[in-house]
């Protein structure tokens, strides 16, 4: 009965309209809270009426904002990419974190600070998307070839191994160039260091996947029923599976490179949004940015509350939610051939 009431149409709409209100304030208790907890009217009046003379102003403006932004477009598109690899695989345990993804990206951050320390922004954000995309190509790799076959369970179990080994190899480059107290940023995941020049890599970022991503999401609909159904519908599987990777791999690449190896949110969003609003990816892929933008910029707050004045690191608190999560699928997922 619930699911009927919420899979219609306005009902839909209303929810994202609600998730969008509620994203908003989010954001504005995101720029309130802090060292120094700032009024809301402040904020507005920072935001709309900006006086450069005032040090409120200024805080708002050129650190919690495009922090409070960054975490929403990170959040965003982490569960995009999640969404993209759930329904192309039919692995409900995929996710950019579970698949190693994150994990690439790190690794191939590693490797640039380590022997080029002086490259800019968009050079770590484009070794974050080949990072990612070796990743990706390392699980199937492994899952396509152990005994069986590609099975559900035997991807993520890849998945984790291969993230596991990349992260192993990351700590011991970053142990021995000295980069620790760099990479341990990307390691815990965390916005503190998130500027307006992030922001504007993640807008780049995020128009050419979100784009991508919503371009193919009826065919991703049709994917999730099964490859022979969707041949059988004359859909070009090798065609739309390029552009689903491509996606996750700009989308997931830019979000490493900003915010470090945020787990789970690209887990958890998908199967909420599935269960509100129904099988159809047109709806489920706007539906999850709105939702794992609200999740991670409250996960964002939550770290910088619930030890202060120390910062937590925002992926210690997506983590407390994932891993039961996660547990909960496995479980379920167990017997998947």
């Amino acid at each position: 009965m619930i699911a009927a009431i919420t899979h219609s149409r306005l009902a839909k709409t209303i929810i994202n309209i609600v998730a969008g209100i509620a994203l908003i304030f989010s954001i504005g208790v995101s720029v309130s809270y802090g060292a120094v907890d700032i009024t809301l009217s402040t904020v507005w009046q920072a935001i709309f009426d900006f006086n450069p003379s005032l040090t409120s102003h200024q805080v708002i403006q050129e650190l919690r904002l495009p922090r409070a932004i960054g975490a929403a477009l990170v959040g965003a598109f982490l569960a995009v990419s999640g969404a993209i690899m759930q329904g192309m695989t039919r692995n409900p345990l995929a996710s950019p974190s579970i698949m190693g993804v994150t994990h690439g990206a790190a690794f191939a951050l590693v490797i640039l600070l380590a022997f080029f320390p002086s490259i800019s922004n968009l050079g770590l954000t484009l070794a974050s998307f080949a990072g990612a995309g070796i990743a990706v190509i390392l699980v199937f790799m492994v899952g396509t070839y152990s005994a069986g076959g590609l099975t559900p369970v035997k991807l993520a179990l890849a998945g984790v191994a291969i993230g596991t080994l990349l992260s192993s190899v990351s700590s011991i480059i970053s142990l021995h160039f000295q980069l620790e107290k760099q990479m341990g940023f990307w390691f815990a995941g965390g916005l503190a260091g998130t500027s307006w020049t992030s922001v504007q890599i993640l807008l780049i970022s995020g128009s050419i996947g979100l784009v991508l991503a919503l371009a193919i999401a009826r065919s991703i609909t049709i994917l999730s029923l099964g490859d022979d159904i969707a041949v059988g519908l004359g859909q070009n599987n090798v065609v739309i599976k390029i552009a689903g990777i491509t996606a996750v791999l700009v989308l997931t690449g830019a979000a490493v490179s900003i915010a470090g190896t945020v787990g789970f949110i690209g887990l958890i969003i998908p199967h909420i949004t599935r269960f509100i609003m129904g099988t159809d990816y047109r709806w489920i892929i706007p539906s999850s940015a709105v939702f794992g933008a609200l999740l991670l910029v409250l996960a964002d707050v939550v770290a910088r509350l619930v030890n202060a004045p120390f910062e937590t690191p925002v992926g210690a608190i997506t983590s407390l939610i994932g891993v039961p999560f996660f547990l909960y699928l496995a479980r379920g997922s167990g017997g998947s051939k």
